[in-house]
């Protein structure tokens, strides 16, 4: 059988995390958020934006993206 182009899909099942922030983060979280509203015309909760702030940060990162994958 033939393969289409794409390939498999990798685990998309969300895992639920319970973090504690400090006051300060948190505010500039919610600062951000506005920031984003005001970017691109979505209101988007905090606790939306955070999977892709870290994701955007530790695409950045270029040391932690030369360590050997696990």
């Amino acid at each position: 059988m033939s393969r289409v182009k794409l390939s498999r899909l990798p685990e998309r099942t969300p895992i639920r995390i319970s973090v504690h922030l400090l006051p300060d983060l948190h505010i500039r979280l919610e600062q951000y958020a506005v920031a984003y509203e005001e970017s691109y015309g979505e209101k988007i909760a905090v606790a939306e934006l955070i999977p892709a702030i870290i994701d955007a940060f530790l695409q950045s990162d270029r040391d932690f993206s030369r360590r050997p994958k696990v």
